[in-house]
């Protein structure tokens, strides 16, 4: 198994003051289990920076799950998955939101909120599932299989979302595939989610040969060496990945789904087979149960750092844009998406 973690990299020249860690500690205390002392050196500067300037410019930090845990615990004010963030984005009262995620989370942010400012840190995080798909290729498996309805993931670019009928996330995928009640549909662009979604709907699928550069590196090998390492370990692994890695999980599910299973069922030792930060994440709010970090390493979300986030409020920087036309007609998709 290919096992990356998170790298807690420095983010300025030298370590904060006395005066500014001592400030930042409460912030710290959220954290301390999984960011090292040395290395919240680095970030409290940019942290209390963030904080009063989402003040100043009444500004709202959405970061998904997959961001480092000095963004996820210590600034943002909404944390999620896709369907979270597309939903919660609709009832931000600011001017002003960042999104700590990748490029098409904050193209959903700015479809759905015309009229504010929408910022990425780093305009250059992007996505394998996004970038695998054009608007002409919708065309296209719409002239090849016409009267099929069309469901785009989340995870597709803003001229995407305008040529299908609706959107979906992996924790409601089966819930809109369902919806049309017809034998056969098409989803774009994850064809292993296709699968994993017709397995458990019993709907033909029509999908495309997309896969998440994360989620395709795991391999149902890769789970039976996890149990037979750790036994009695839980395995939670998200519907992106290959069937077979699902067919061998206790459990698969978005990751707000994931999330929710290690709270409520509590298993003492657990191994969430996604993105690296998520385990850290939930690791802070669950210090009483042992975590089995193999993860991969997406290189997308760790493009977002304090650093840039900081940089994003003071500068504007990177504001997304979406052409008039292509948003009003995405924003039917998304909307679809979230009344159902």
């Amino acid at each position: 198994m290919e096992t990356l973690f998170a790298p807690s990299a420095p983010t300025r020249a030298a370590p904060a003051r006395a005066d500014v860690l001592a400030r930042t500690a409460p912030l710290y205390d959220r954290v301390r289990r999984v960011v090292p002392p040395a290395d919240w050196a680095f970030l409290a500067e940019d942290a209390e920076a963030i904080l009063r300037l989402k003040r100043e410019r009444n500004a709202v930090i959405l970061a998904h799950n997959y961001q480092t845990p000095e963004i996820f615990h210590c600034v943002a004010d909404i944390v999620g998955d896709s369907l979270a963030l597309a939903r919660e984005a609709t009832r931000v009262d600011a001017d002003v939101i960042v999104l700590a995620g990748v490029y098409f989370m904050a193209e959903t942010a700015k479809i759905l909120n015309p009229g504010k400012t929408v910022l990425i840190p780093d305009a250059g995080a992007g996505c394998s599932l996004a970038d695998s798909i054009t608007a002409q290729d919708v065309r296209l498996m719409r002239q090849a299989y016409p009267g099929l309805p069309v469901i785009a993931y989340v995870n597709t670019s803003a001229a995407v979302k305008a040529e299908v009928d609706v959107c979906c996330t992996s924790g409601n995928a089966a819930r809109v595939v369902k919806s049309f009640g017809v034998p056969k549909v098409i989803m774009l662009p994850d064809q292993y989610l296709a699968k994993n979604v017709a397995a458990e709907t019993g709907v033909e699928i029509i999908s495309w040969a997309g896969q998440c550069e994360v989620h395709e590196l795991f391999t149902a090998a890769d789970v039976r060496e996890l149990r037979a390492a750790n036994p009695g370990v839980t395995v939670l692994v998200h519907p992106e990945c290959p069937p077979e890695v699902v067919a061998e999980a206790d459990f698969a599910g978005s990751t707000a789904a994931m999330a929710d299973y290690v709270g409520t069922k509590r298993p003492s030792r657990v191994v969430l087979l996604t993105e690296c930060s998520m385990s850290d994440n939930i690791a802070v709010q669950y210090p009483d149960l042992d975590f089995v970090r193999p993860c991969n390493l997406c290189p997308h979300m760790k493009k977002i750092t304090l650093a840039n986030i900081r940089k994003a409020l003071e500068e504007n920087q990177h504001e997304v844009v979406v052409a008039p036309d292509v948003a009003e007609r995405a924003r039917g998709s998304v909307e679809r998406m979230l009344v159902l």
